[in-house]
């Protein structure tokens, strides 16, 4: 049956939610986030990367917090604004298909997101907290899936996803992003 864990309220068989998705889980475009996760266990990494994300975004200021590496680049609010957004997307994409909804989501332009958001007149401060709050509701969502729900499947931005990939996507998503900040912004 495979070993198990055990949350407060519930028992998840681990082959079930653990281990690395397939290939033909997500599009390949989507293996960039997904191959910067290395462990099997995604949501330790997602636990991990919440202590770790916030220490590292904690040491940088609100002056900081506006830079651009260059003229047509996000700052680094507007990077984070759009992690923030993007963990949201794809966490209802994977509500959506865990939950069995047979109709397929629309993709999103990031660009449409960063433009909307007025993300520079936030403070950093509090776009840390958002990413911090963002990140315990996907945790408690994917620690409350039923076992059968992480490979439960369906089509965003016509594309198919299961519900494991989604969650190794979106601990890529962050890593990527990180590694874009400290690397060209710090």
């Amino acid at each position: 049956m495979g070993t198990l864990l055990r949350f407060a309220h519930r028992t998840i068989t681990i082959a079930a939610m653990l281990g690395r998705p397939e290939p033909n889980e997500a599009a390949s475009y989507y293996d960039g986030y997904i191959n910067r996760v290395t462990s099997d266990d995604v949501i330790s990494v997602l636990e991990n990367q919440l202590e770790e994300t916030v220490a590292f975004l904690g040491g940088i200021s609100e002056v900081q917090s506006l830079h651009r590496y260059g003229p047509d680049k996000w700052s680094m609010r507007q990077l984070l604004n759009h992690v923030n957004d993007g963990e949201r997307i794809f966490l209802f994409r994977a509500l959506w298909f865990a939950r069995g909804f047979p109709n397929p989501l629309p993709g999103y332009e990031q660009d449409i997101g960063v433009a909307g958001a007025g993300a520079d007149d936030v403070s950093w401060s509090a776009q840390v907290e958002e990413f911090r709050s963002v990140r315990l509701a996907t945790l408690a969502f994917l620690r409350n899936l039923p076992a059968d729900a992480w490979l439960r499947s369906g089509v965003a931005n016509d594309s198919p996803a299961t519900v494991r990939a989604i969650a190794y996507i979106i601990a890529g998503h962050v890593a990527h992003h990180t590694a874009i900040l400290r690397e060209r912004y710090l």
